[in-house]
C-alpha cells in the first residue's frame, strides 16, 4: 500500500509546478514525492489505485451520457522514451476504453500547417464525459518548433499567450486540464534507447532521430522551462513528474488523476424512473 511521506500532502500538490522561474537540471529525476516505498510497493499499489481510478472515470463518462459538460484532459510532454506511451498502456489501460480519447500527435500534416497551430489540437478535444489524453500536444509548437528554428521566434513566443487563452477557454467551457511533464533524465535516455537496441522486439520503436535529438538536450530542457514557466496558471497548471523509475511515474499520475476527479465532485446520474415500479415489472414478468 501506497505511503505518504507526508500526511496531509497530496499528489497533485507535491507535484505542480510552482509560479516563477523553473531550472529544470535543479530537479531530481529520480525522486519519489509522496511514496515512501521501493519498487515492489509502488507496483503493488498500482492496482487498487487503478481500481478507484476507474471508478470516477466511469462516473466522468455517466455524467456525460446523462447530459453533463465536464470533461478532462490530461496533456502528456516529455522528451522521448520518458513514458508517454507508458502511462497510456499503464495508467490509462486501467479504466473503461469508451470513455476514452486518446490522440497522439505527430509531426503536423501539410493540411494542418496550412491552418493556425491549434486548428489541430481543437478538433481531437475530448467530448462531454471523456477523458481525453494528448500523447504530445500544442506544446510542440514551443517545444521542437523552436529548438529547430522552424518557423520565426517572433512566431513561437507570441504563442505562450495563445496557448494560455486556449487553455483558459477550455476550463471555461468545463474541461479540467492536467497537464504532466514526464522529467526524465539525459542518462536515463541513453539506457532505454540502448535497451531497445539489445531487445529485437523493440527495434520497431527504435528511431535513429532520437539520437540526433540528443545533440539539442540542453536547448530542449530550456525550452521546457520555459513553456513549464510561461503557461502555468492556476486554471491549468503544470504537474512535474519524475520519471527515470517507471514505476514510479505510473503511480504519481495514476494518483494525480484518481485525485484530480474526485476533486470534480462526480455523481452517479439518477435515473428518470421509477426504481420500484421497474422493480415491480421485472418480478411481474417471472
Amino acid at each position: 500500500m501506497a505511503k505518504s511521506s507526508k500526511a496531509a500532502a497530496r499528489v497533485s500538490d507535491l507535484l505542480r509546478v510552482p509560479p516563477g522561474p523553473v531550472d529544470l537540471s535543479a530537479l531530481d529525476t529520480r525522486a519519489t514525492p509522496g511514496f515512501d516505498g521501493d519498487k515492489a510497493a509502488g507496483k503493488a499499489a498500482l492496482p487498487g489505485i487503478g481500481a478507484r481510478l476507474s471508478d470516477l472515470q466511469e462516473q466522468l463518462h455517466a455524467e456525460g451520457l446523462s447530459g453533463g459538460s465536464r470533461r478532462l484532459l490530461l496533456v502528456l510532454q516529455g522528451m522521448d522514451t520518458s513514458g508517454k506511451g507508458g502511462v497510456i498502456r499503464h495508467v490509462v489501460g486501467q479504466v473503461d476504453p469508451q470513455g476514452c480519447a486518446i490522440t497522439s500527435f505527430r509531426a503536423p500534416t501539410r493540411e494542418e500547417l496550412a491552418h493556425d497551430f491549434l486548428w489541430r489540437v481543437r478538433r481531437r478535444l475530448p467530448g462531454p464525459g471523456k477523458l481525453g489524453v494528448f500523447d504530445r500536444s500544442h506544446y510542440e509548437d514551443v517545444l521542437a518548433v523552436r529548438v529547430h528554428d522552424l518557423v520565426p521566434r517572433s512566431t513561437w513566443s507570441r504563442r505562450y499567450a495563445a496557448i494560455n487563452r486556449f487553455e483558459a477557454r477550455l476550463v471555461d467551457d468545463d474541461t479540467r486540464v492536467v497537464k504532466v511533464f514526464l522529467h526524465i533524465s539525459k542518462e536515463e535516455q541513453r539506457q532505454r534507447l540502448l535497451a531497445r537496441l539489445d531487445d529485437p522486439t523493440k527495434h520497431w520503436k527504435f528511431n535513429p532521430r532520437d539520437v540526433d535529438e540528443r545533440a539539442h538536450w540542453a536547448a530542449y530542457q530550456e525550452a521546457y522551462a520555459a513553456a513549464l514557466e510561461r503557461c502555468n496558471s492556476d486554471a491549468a497548471p503544470w504537474y512535474r513528474v519524475p520519471a527515470d523509475r517507471k514505476w514510479y511515474r505510473d503511480w504519481a499520475i495514476a494518483s494525480l488523476l484518481a485525485e484530480q476527479l474526485e476533486d470534480m465532485k462526480l455523481a452517479w446520474p439518477k435515473g428518470d424512473f421509477d426504481v420500484e415500479e421497474q422493480r415491480a415489472r421485472l418480478l411481474a414478468d417471472a
